[in-house]
Formats: structure tokens, sequence, C-alpha cells
């Protein structure tokens, strides 16, 4: 396993030698969406409006933080279950996505979608969103505020530690027995 330090701008690039084990210390900017702002993603691809971030190259965040105290970016900004996004996920990935980072496992048909377009998936460690918000140095509203805490952030991260979970050559920490 390898460490690298890695900028979102090159996650396009830097997906081609990921292996599924690799630490990433990413920095850059990093979009939060859950499933509420998935669905409406979705909903506005499929009325060909204009989206809130470009997915062409972007990273989405399955996490929805807390209040920001006084002196703070964020709040706790711990990942979310992935395979909750799963229904949406091949969808942006073939839309351009570049890498997703959450919690848990993915389904068949994201896996898929990671390969066929050389993305990757990054977990980051769970129950530990307070001191991963340390490494989140802004977030700005940009999108369906009246979500609360699910709205999409753009958020800027400064080495925020994960793990390649899975890779764009397929290869998985959970295996190969996701339904």
């Amino acid at each position: 396993m390898s460490e690298y330090r890695i900028n979102t701008a090159d996650i396009k690039n830097a997906a081609s030698y990921l292996k599924a084990g690799d630490t990433v210390y990413l920095s850059g900017t990093v979009y939060t969406s859950r499933d509420a702002a998935h669905k409406r993603i979705t909903a506005l691809i499929n009325e060909g409006k204009q989206l809130p971030f470009d997915l062409n190259g972007a990273v989405i965040y399955y996490a929805g933080p807390t209040p920001t105290p006084e002196g703070l970016a964020i709040g706790s900004c711990g990942p979310t279950t992935s395979s909750r996004m799963d229904v949406y996920a091949p969808g942006f990935l073939d839309r351009g996505l570049a890498a997703m980072v959450g919690k848990g496992p993915r389904n068949k048909a994201v896996c898929d979608a990671i390969v066929r377009n050389r993305a990757v998936y990054f977990c980051a460690i769970g129950g530990a969103g307070a001191l991963a918000s340390r490494c989140i140095t802004k977030c700005e509203v940009i999108a369906f505020e009246d979500l609360g805490c699910e709205s999409v952030k753009k958020l800027e991260f400064n080495e925020f530690p994960l793990t390649v979970a899975i890779d764009a050559n397929g290869g998985n920490l959970f295996g190969d027995n996701n339904d």
C-alpha cells in the first residue's frame, strides 16, 4: 500500500495509479451531497436544467455536516453510508464524476461504473467527523439550502485522510460480493 498527497484537480489522472488500500491525503474542492440532494440533481439532469456544480471531474463527499461552531469552517463532518446513493452513482459517474467519498461497500452497478469511467471510491473514517472537520478549511452552501445539513456544500479539503476502497481497475477492499 502506498501514500499519496493529491489535489482534486488531479483526481482523474491519479485514478490510473491508485490501488485499493492506498492512503490519500486529499486537498482541493469537494462537494457534499446525500440522497435528498442526489434526487434533486437527478431531476435537474432529467429536465435538462443547470446543475449546482459541474459533475465532470468533481469529487462528492457523502456527508451532512453539523452546524458550524464559531471560529471553525464547518461542524462535525463524517461520512454517510454510501450505499444510499447507489441508485444515483452510476449516472453521475457516466456524466464525469471523478470520485466519491463515503463509507461502506457499493453495489455491482456502482463498481462497474467506477471501472468503466476510470473513477475512484474513497472511504473516510466513520465516527471521526469532528476530527475530519479539521481538514476542511472552507464551507459554502451552494444549492438546496432548504435541505439543511443535506444541502449541497462546496468544501475545501486540506490533506483530508482517505483510503482507496474501490479503484479504477476494479480493486475492491470489500471484495466482489457487492450486489
